[in-house]
């Protein structure tokens, strides 16, 4: 891997970065300074179904019996959705009596949209140039299409009743990408590799509530699927934001704004970073950031293989593993899960034979949501066992139990590892 990294100059009065101008435009102002405390007024406000109960819970006791703006709030059920105990039946039923008692409309219920970071990209529901507010720390993919989504948590009651909530403007570094990936590479392995970056100290600057904006000549290779790894793989390293320095190609939404960075923005820093050095890389248990060249850990066992969740769970993510797995069997004693982001990938996955590859490799297809990494609700890891997975983390019970491990890597990686039984190369399985 090759980077070098400089320090920005102050910049031009007045020039922004794209992350300035979505704030600004959120508090109805023609400049925000990074550092600075603003309540911005976010045109979307995304709850997935593990928060929704809480929520009305603490609101109610507060005596609220409804919420502001009821038409910016998005339901998402996406972490359970194949109702596996009493209690999951239980919660679904409360929800669906929250959204009536809220008059919230814009709820997306079992089978009506599917995980919530990645079917609102597809289906248009987050477009360029949005500034949302979210539950939930990977609402960062949205960045992949130029979108800005603020995770705030558990206080995203405060939002519902209120509006807003505090927030401060957050620095930008650059990250500049360069030349093109190497066959067998992956987004998803320059995410890891970023990620240990940031948290080994190997550049010297501050990444935590840092928007980390992407840009460079390497973006014209990158796909839209792999503009969304690459948000997700460096979300957990306590960044505020990931963004797309302008939208991917082939997303053209009438009357959507692009926030582009002025050429002069005031960035903390500049990184330049070469994808065409870019080895496939793994994560190993304990963190997104444990990057380690997948070559140096060939041949440990595995037990479990997933492709999908937030990580890797759309249309084009499937189509790369599914060629290398076509005419092909998962290995003898690996369960391997195919997670597809949304009902409409996962129809267009059956309408188009790739379904097929999979299912005649040996793999199972779960319903659309987060699969296993929302806990082990669907097919969970048991003790002792090892996952390769392209979930968005993998820390200690992520899957289930927490004596297992998990390794994460990208689709190709993860069907390469299910093919052989054990951690695998993929260069080593790509077809001819």
């Amino acid at each position: 891997m090759e980077e070098t990294v400089q320090k920005d100059s102050p910049p031009t009065a007045r020039a922004m970065t794209a992350t300035q101008k979505m704030f600004a435009r959120a508090c109805k102002r023609d400049w925000v300074t990074p550092g600075e405390i603003v309540y911005p007024d976010p045109e979307m406000l995304i709850i997935h179904d593990g928060f929704v109960e809480t929520a009305y819970k603490e609101l109610s006791g507060l005596g609220y019996g409804r919420i502001t703006a009821p038409e910016k709030v998005v339901f998402v059920t996406d972490h359970e959705v194949s109702y596996s105990s009493p209690r999951a039946v239980e919660r679904g039923r409360n929800i669906r009596s929250i959204a009536n008692a809220w008059d919230v409309n814009q709820f997306f219920d079992v089978g009506r949209g599917g995980q919530g970071h990645i079917f609102p990209i597809e289906s248009g529901l987050v477009r360029p140039g949005m500034f949302l507010m979210c539950y939930d720390m990977h609402c960062t993919n949205f960045g992949a299409v130029g979108a800005l989504a603020m995770a705030v948590g558990p206080e995203v009651t405060s939002v519902l009743a209120t509006g807003t909530i505090w927030t401060e403007v957050p620095h930008t570094v650059s990250i500049r990408l360069n030349g093109e990936l190497p066959k067998g590479s992956h987004a998803r392995d320059v995410g890891f590799l970023l990620a240990h970056g940031f948290t080994s100290g190997r550049w010297a600057f501050k990444h935590d509530y840092r928007v980390i904006e992407f840009g460079g000549p390497g973006l014209v290779g990158l796909q839209l699927s792999e503009r969304v790894a690459l948000c997700n793989s460096v979300t957990e390293m306590g960044v505020a934001n990931v963004l797309f320095n302008g939208r991917p190609p082939g997303i053209n939404v009438d009357g959507a704004p692009d926030f582009l960075s002025d050429p002069d923005a005031p960035y903390e820093v500049t990184i330049d970073f070469d994808l065409s050095t870019i080895e496939p890389q793994l994560a190993l248990p304990g963190g997104p950031d444990r990057a380690a060249n997948v070559a140096d850990h060939v041949g440990r066992s595995v037990n479990h293989a997933v492709i999908g969740s937030c990580g890797s769970g759309m249309y084009q993510d499937f189509v790369d593993a599914a060629e290398m797995m076509r005419g092909r069997r998962v290995a003898d004693g690996v369960r391997m899960f195919v997670v597809p982001g949304s009902p409409a990938t996962a129809k267009r996955l059956a309408n188009e034979g790739i379904a097929q590859v999979f299912m005649d490799a040996g793999a199972m297809i779960l319903p659309s949501g987060c699969g296993p990494c929302a806990g082990g609700n669907m097919g969970p890891l048991g003790p002792g066992e090892v996952s390769i997975a392209t979930a968005a983390t993998n820390h200690s019970g992520r899957f289930g139990a927490k004596e297992a491990e998990i390794y994460l890597g990208s689709p190709l990686t993860v069907a390469a590892s299910a093919l052989s039984g054990s951690l695998a190369d993929p260069r080593k399985s790509l077809h001819p």
